[in-house]
């Protein structure tokens, strides 16, 4: 199928699955990244959806609304370190969610759709803040370690299950976890983890590299069921419930506003330096300390590729694997999804699109030889 203009669909067309279904009766042209839109509907509803940047251009447009997946433009050959993978910040905080306590919330909100979609376009990685409340272990956006009824979003085991049904539907994919960790009861997150059936796919603790070795390769995770990594900002739970302590294993630049300042890639202060290389995983986080939507758009276009190159140099060369972004979904074009195909492109063939790196077929190996030497015996 051709878009309006008569040109063919774009290169990461297909490369990844999308929650959101094809039209059925589809018009004769479809519109693609970049065209002017009125609805989603009227947009390659596999890859891109009609988003306003209202502060660059009036109207609409058809932007990038899913990552293409390294694992099938290349292969799982790699270390795990070798690969980036878009991460969303407070995954669980979704604009529009009702309150699950009967008190209106009143919070800050960080994602535009649900968890399952986020995972379906290609985010695989999710920052989750858990607390004890109400007897149980929820999902709370909340500060001092307490959660409130006016500011919790609801039990995490419904968001760990969407994490479950991705991971049974797919099982040649991975996901990490990074969690705001303030659960106090004993036990309280690997009863969880067990309850919400991701136990057997948990990456042991015991196995990740701690001395800025590599990480196994990909396929040998998935082949081993090592399909869920767990992070927590708790150390002692690492001995006491084998939860990997997140700074032992990845190295953080700054949340929050401190982290946006152009040309400034501070560590964060819970993490090591930067450049420490004792540490195999690199984050780069890109979100203001208060979520700004309207914004969003903007900085996921002009400024969060500056700042991967910033924080690229301030690691010792190393490209981010994580990178953490609210309001993942706007951009005025490619957004956080471009800037994820350039963090592969660069980590696993040294070019600044993941597509440059598609293993090359003997096909591809005959045409070129066939101009070599069409251009070596021309007159």
């Amino acid at each position: 199928m051709l878009n309006c203009s008569g040109t063919s669909k774009p290169s990461f067309q297909g490369e990844m699955q999308s929650s959101k279904k094809r039209n059925p009766v589809a018009p004769l042209c479809i519109l693609l990244l970049g065209d002017r839109c009125s609805s989603d509907a009227d947009c390659d509803s596999e890859l891109l959806y009609c988003n306003n940047c209202w502060l660059e251009f009036s109207g609409k447009k058809c932007v990038r609304t899913t990552v293409a997946s390294p694992f099938k433009i290349t292969d799982t050959s790699l270390p795990f370190n070798k690969y980036a993978f878009l991460t969303t910040h407070n995954s669980f905080s979704i604009l529009g969610e009702p309150s699950r306590t009967g008190v209106p919330r009143v919070t800050l909100y960080n994602q535009d759709d649900s968890v399952t979609d986020q995972l379906n376009n290609g985010v695989r990685a999710l920052m989750l803040d858990v607390y004890d409340f109400r007897g149980d272990v929820w999902l709370c956006h909340s500060k001092g370690g307490k959660c409130f009824d006016f500011t919790a979003f609801g039990p995490a085991i419904d968001t760990l299950r969407e994490v479950e049904a991705f991971l049974s539907s797919n099982p040649s994919e991975i996901v990490t976890l990074i969690l705001e960790d303030y659960v106090r009861s004993e036990r309280g997150l690997p009863r969880l983890f067990a309850d919400a059936g991701l136990t057997k796919y948990w990456f042991p603790a015991s196995r990740m590299p701690r001395r800025g070795e590599d990480w196994p390769r990909v396929r040998d995770m998935v082949a081993r069921g090592h399909r869920l990594l767990v992070f927590t900002s708790a150390r002692w739970k690492q001995a006491t419930e084998g939860i990997a302590f997140q700074w032992d294993y990845m190295v953080e630049n700054q949340y929050g506003d401190g982290g946006m300042h152009p040309g400034s890639c501070p560590s964060r202060s819970e993490s090591a330096a930067l450049d420490d290389t004792a540490r195999s995983l690199v984050l780069v986080n890109y979100f203001h300390t208060v979520p700004l939507g309207p914004t969003a758009c903007l900085e996921h276009s002009q400024g969060l590729v500056d700042m991967l190159r910033t924080c690229h140099a301030a690691a010792g060369d190393r490209w981010a694997n994580f990178v953490a972004v609210d309001y993942y979904k706007r951009s005025d074009g490619g957004g956080v999804c471009e800037a994820t195909d350039m963090l592969n492109g660069m980590l696993i063939c040294g070019r600044d699109d993941v597509h440059a790196c598609r293993k090359r077929s003997l096909k591809d190996a005959f045409y070129d030889l066939l101009a070599k030497l069409h251009f070596q015996l021309r007159p």
